[in-house]
C-alpha cells in the first residue's frame, strides 16, 4: 500500500527539524566539561592554598629565629612559638603546629650522628657498639643535636611543622593523604652574648 505524499513529507520536515533542534546541547556540553573544570579549579585552589601557608610559615619561622637567637630568646622561646602559631592559625584555623629546636657547637656538626666503633665494619651503627655521647643521653644518635636553644654562640635548628586537612574531599579520590604536611626549617647562630660552651663527648660501650 503506497503511502500518502504528505504524510511521507510530514515525516521527513520532522526529521529534519530534529536534526536542526539544538536545545539542551550546551547543558549536555557542561555535565560533560564540568567534572574537569571543577577539579582544574578546586585543585589550583588547594594549591595556592599550600603555597600561601609555606609563604607564612617561612616569614614567621625566619623572625621567630632571629629573636630566638638573642640572649632574650632563652627565656622567651615559647612565647615566640606561640607568634609563629598564631600566624598559622590565622591562615588555617584547624592545623596543628609542632616545633623543635635542636643545637650544635657548629654548623658542620648540625645533623650529624654521633661517632661509633664499627667494629663489624657493615658502616652503620649495631647494638653494643661503643660510640661518643655527645648530648647526653646516654644512647646513640644518628643526630647528635641537644634539644633546645642551646647557649652563646651554638647553632640552632629550628623546625616548625604545620598539618591541616585538605580543603576539597577529591584528595582521597586520587589516592593523596587527607591531610597536607609542611615542614619548615631554619638555622641560625645564637649571637655571642657569653662564652661558649665547651663540648666534650663521653665514650659509651653498652653491655
Amino acid at each position: 500500500m503506497a503511502r500518502h505524499p504528505l504524510r511521507l513529507a510530514l515525516r521527513r520536515l520532522r526529521g529534519r527539524w530534529l536534526l536542526r533542534d539544538a536545545r539542551g546541547v550546551s547543558a549536555v556540553e557542561f555535565a560533560l566539561t564540568a567534572p574537569i573544570l571543577f577539579l582544574v579549579v578546586f585543585g589550583s585552589i588547594q594549591v595556592a592554598q599550600g603555597y600561601y601557608v609555606r609563604t607564612v610559615l617561612i616569614g614567621s619561622i625566619n623572625a621567630a629565629a632571629r629573636k630566638s637567637s638573642m640572649q632574650s630568646g632563652q627565656t622567651n622561646s615559647a612565647t615566640l612559638d606561640s607568634l609563629v602559631q598564631k600566624n598559622i592559625l590565622y591562615v588555617i584555623p584547624t592545623a596543628s603546629v609542632t616545633f623543635t629546636r635542636k643545637n650544635y657547637a657548629d654548623f658542620t656538626s648540625a645533623g650529624m650522628p654521633e661517632d661509633f666503633t664499627d667494629t663489624n665494619g657493615n658502616g652503620v651503627y649495631d647494638n653494643k657498639e661503643c660510640f661518643v655521647d655527645m648530648n647526653g643521653n646516654n644512647v646513640w644518635d644518628a643526630d647528635m643535636g641537644k634539644t633546645g636553644l642551646g647557649g652563646a654562640n651554638d647553632v640552632v635548628v629550628y623546625t616548625v611543622t604545620v598539618t591541616y586537612p585538605q580543603w576539597f574531599g577529591f584528595a582521597k579520590m586520587f589516592g593523596l593523604p587527607a591531610y597536607q604536611t609542611v615542614p619548615q626549617t631554619t638555622i641560625l647562630r645564637n649571637q655571642p652574648f657569653a662564652t661558649q660552651a665547651t663540648r666534650t663527648g663521653v665514650s659509651v660501650c653498652p653491655a
